[in-house]
């Protein structure tokens, strides 16, 4: 009897070859490395780490089905070397190098028979290849790069009815962008497993796709699951590859319960500071608990400098750790490290630990460049600053506001220059030793006036920023004349008239700039002043009012300049020129008992509040309606086709002392008429099908009730199959109206859209598209008698000639049928009738002698294909007829 069984199990052996034994594989991942010498070198090193049931007699010392995905033969990849871990598992681990020939995107596979037996989530998983892949992308425009790194092994455990967590603790080595989606297990060719479903939980089954926290809230069943997901990067916003971990989840029974770990705040740290906090983790079963930190923080091998936990206190249920990391400026980057921390309760060697982790991002700040300083210089002001304290910034950014920023920000958390202060990026420099900028305005010039204020910034190659600098303000000289006034007077094409008043200059330096000294004012139509001409001279710097007449100042803006000539040797010599100030200019939109009115202006100052002035035609004069700090207003309630005409009056000043304050200047005076331009809004509808009368019935609200008062009609549109191609086949005329019936359809299925249509011909936009598709109904009798009868010789679907009785018997007429594919078997199963005809009509005989076929049962499969509003929809009948002739 023993040499019988030696006998069959040789023979087993024998039949199946290593497929008996190959029940090994229990997880693994592939990630890479970016090894080459310079951008144009694209070597890297290729890591396969598999994860292998020890007491299984098969052993790997090589992976010889390793596809590199760039139509290269497969390749064998040598193991380096293996560690057997606890829980029957090994760790094995193989590389590879290979030069890619040019740029593309690399699927880098491995397929290896077979996985283990009896994972709960893979029909026959003995059976089953393992198989994972990760997409390498060589883009010359993204740099060279490197796959993330999973520092957390992809082997885990958790208990029926308690909240299972993992974490991969992905690091990416350039800091890059990375988000996490779950996949299929891979099997056969790469192709996701037949039958493979993701763990059976009480509540959910979810990945994060920001954090990578994978949650299975809760287990039902013990056993061994297998789950895959994809760790994808993103290197500037675009796809940069992928790392897709297949691993292994072991589930118990347990009746304690996971320790938790008390909330960490996320935080920022300013290179060069010391970061520290405590952790702290209790266990509720009251077991002791171990905690622990992950994740490439935390490992020399990744990053100079790493991070540490050292427990500081360990009693009962409850150990408390220390984190400290020593930041430096190496560690500076825009992505945030993640600090994973995981608790886990010490059971007795028969039970399932469980655990609790915590992710805590921390986001390393360059500290800001120092002393900054602001000095003018003529129409311009020079900005200075030290060097970086980081030598790894690659550059410089200068931010300017006027007035200084009254707030804090609040860096390192805040770094950069948030929008909130107010500032406005205008220059970049591209180099960590100038530390300079002269700011001209781009060579337009500043303002005098103005108090110009400005921060600096380093920035970093991968785009991370510093802290902003302390703010630098300054103004310029006034040593050239301001313009304060630019004021429409009257308003017409030809006898327009502005007045235009300047303060003049008070710091000139008379032994530089010696008088006698002139005014020349020039003039130009628009707000840029691209063709000014000259208006006016003056010899008297007490001279500072000027009314320019005769211009049009209905159809256009006009803008503004003040020269400053001084003598040299004789002769008048330009020293600068005013910033350009135009005038107010005020536009009117016309709407549904409505102006809508903007203006603009172009002005060193700021103005601050904008006074709308209405002509009140009982009055005769401009009365102020509202006031606002924007350029827009909406002056509502007005009568349609009524004219209305308006002006708008600004109020604003300089922010440095010593000019004229408030500066008040007015608009053009112009008129508009609100015209009826809006349509009625679009309506709520409603659609019930009927289908014994084969009829649709439409029901909307009359708008008049809701957003309009004079719609006058509806009309309707229907389209049969794409919404976006309708026709109008009806109108209602009556506005109290709102059912309108679609009946004697031959197809129900469509979709259908009502506008309502006002006094004045709006229609309404965008009306609300409302879609049925039911009414599918395709019944075939049991029994026909084609007898000659002139009764039921004819063996057709139910229809709308069907009697009463058989109605009656549920027997409805067929709905929405567009076409059938029948056939009618005999008993031997050959094929005696078939057809496409939805009335199918057949007469009881045989398709190919034309012969009476007997009385008896006969066998159908009928495929129906019903109108459907995009595409068919097919519904397959099978069943049997009774045929009888002698009835």
């Amino acid at each position: 009897m023993k040499l019988l069984r030696f006998f069959l199990f040789s023979l087993l052996l024998f039949c199946y070859g290593e497929s008996v034994f190959a029940t090994h594989n229990r997880a693994g991942e592939i990630s890479y490395q970016w090894i080459g010498t310079d951008s144009l070198d694209l070597t890297y090193k290729i890591v396969i780490v598999t994860y292998t049931k020890t007491s299984s007699p098969i052993d790997r010392p090589s992976l010889d089905q390793v596809f590199l995905g760039d139509n290269t033969t497969p390749v064998s990849f040598p193991r380096r070397y293996s560690v057997t871990l606890s829980n029957d598992i090994t760790k094995n681990v193989y590389d590879y190098i290979h030069t890619y020939s040019g740029n593309g995107s690399f699927t880098i596979s491995f397929i290896d028979p077979n996985r283990n037996e009896g994972v709960i989530n893979i029909p026959n998983s003995v059976e089953v290849p393992f198989y994972v892949q990760s997409v390498l992308v060589i883009n010359p425009y993204l740099g060279p790069n490197s796959s993330p790194l999973l520092t957390y092994p992809p082997i885990d455990r958790g208990c029926i009815g308690r909240i299972f967590i993992h974490n991969p603790g992905a690091h990416d080595p350039e800091g890059d962008s990375l988000s996490y989606e779950l996949v299929i297990c891979g099997g056969e060719a790469g192709q996701p497993i037949p039958g493979y479903t993701y763990p059976n939980a009480s509540n959910s089954f979810t990945l994060n796709p920001y954090t990578g926290d994978l949650i299975w809230d809760q287990p039902v069943s013990p056993g061994e699951y297998n789950v895959a997901f994809n760790v994808t990067q993103w290197k500037q916003g675009v796809f940069a590859g992928y790392v897709r971990r297949d691993m292994q989840i072991v589930i118990g029974t347990c009746t304690n319960h996971p320790p938790f770990i008390q909330s960490v705040n996320d935080t920022c740290v300013l290179a060069g500071d010391t970061l520290q906090f405590d952790v702290t983790a209790i266990d509720p079963d009251q077991n002791r608990v171990d905690l622990s930190g992950y994740g490439a923080i935390f490992l020399d091998s990744v990053i100079a400098d790493p991070a540490h936990l050292t427990r500081i206190q360990f009693n009962n249920d409850t150990v408390i750790s220390h984190f400290f990391w020593a930041t430096k400026c190496h560690h500076v980057r825009s992505r945030p490290y993640t600090a994973l921390f995981r608790a886990q309760d010490i059971q007795s060697i028969d039970s399932t630990s469980l655990v609790d982790i915590q992710t805590v991002n921390i986001r390393v700040i360059a500290p800001a460049p120092p002393s900054v300083t602001a000095l003018p210089n003529g129409n311009s002001i020079d900005i200075n600053w030290a060097t970086s304290p980081c030598a790894e910034a690659v550059g410089y950014h200068v931010y300017r506001r006027t007035d200084q920023y009254l707030g804090v920000i609040q860096c390192p958390c805040d770094n950069g220059v948030p929008a909130y202060t107010g500032y406005q990026l205008i220059a970049t420099i591209n180099s960590i030793d100038s530390l300079h900028f002269n700011d001209s305005k781009g060579g337009s010039g500043l303002a005098i006036g103005v108090q110009y204020c400005y921060l600096v910034t380093a920035f970093f190659a991968d785009g991370s920023e510093s802290c902003a600098s302390p703010q630098a303000c300054t103004t310029l000289k006034k040593d050239l004349p301001v313009l304060t006034n630019v004021d429409v007077n009257s308003t017409d094409v030809l006898n327009g008239s502005i007045n235009v008043i300047w303060s003049k200059p008070t710091e000139i330096d008379t032994v530089i700039y010696p008088g006698p000294y002139e005014y020349r004012l020039y003039h130009s139509t628009g707000f840029s002043g691209n063709a000014f001409t000259q208006i006016a001279t003056f010899s008297n710097l007490t001279d500072t009012i000027f009314v320019d007449t005769l211009i049009n100042t209905v159809t256009t803006p006009w803008t503004f300049r003040v020269d400053l000539y001084y003598t040299n040797a004789g002769s008048l010599v330009l020293k600068g020129s005013s910033t350009i100030s135009s005038s107010v200019y005020l536009s009117i939109s016309p709407t549904d008992n409505r102006l809508n009115l903007t203006w603009n202006f172009q002005t060193p100052w700021t103005n601050s509040i904008f006074e709308i002035y209405r002509f009140n035609n009982v009055t005769s004069v401009f009365d102020s309606i509202t006031a606002v700090n924007t350029n827009q207003y909406s002056d509502s309630g007005l009568e349609n086709g009524v004219q209305y005409c308006y002006y708008i009056r600004s109020i604003g000043s300089y922010s440095t002392p010593g000019i004229v304050s408030p500066l008040l200047n007015r608009s053009q005076q112009t008129c508009a008429i609100p015209i009826d331009n809006i349509p009625p809004c679009a309506t709520p509808l409603s659609v019930n099908s009927d289908c014994s009368t084969n009829s649709n019935l439409l029901i909307w609200v009359n708008p008049n009730h809701t957003c309009s008062d004079d719609v006058l009609k509806y009309y309707i549109y229907f389209s049969a199959g794409d919404s976006t191609a309708f026709e109008l086949i009806d109108s209602v005329l009556t506005p109290t109206d709102t059912t309108y019936l679609h009946a004697n359809l031959e197809v129900i299925s469509g979709c259908y859209k009502v506008t309502a249509v006002d006094s004045v011909g709006n229609e309404t936009l965008n009306a609300l598209v409302v879609c049925v598709d039911t009414c599918r109904q395709y019944v075939l009798p049991s029994v026909f008698t084609p007898n000659n009868d002139g009764l039921n010789d004819l063996f057709h679907p139910c229809d709308k000639t069907t009697s009463p009785e058989l109605q009656a018997k549920n027997c409805p007429a067929y709905q929405n049928v567009k076409s059938v594919n029948m056939k009618i078997y005999n008993r031997w199963g050959n094929i005696v009738y078939e057809t496409t005809d939805k009335d199918i009509n057949w007469d009881g005989k045989n398709k190919d002698s034309k012969q009476d076929c007997p009385d008896g049962v006969y066998f159908y499969t009928c495929k129906v294909y019903f109108y459907r509003i995009f595409g068919d929809d097919v519904k397959e009948l099978h069943g049997t007829i009774q045929l009888l002739r002698n009835k």
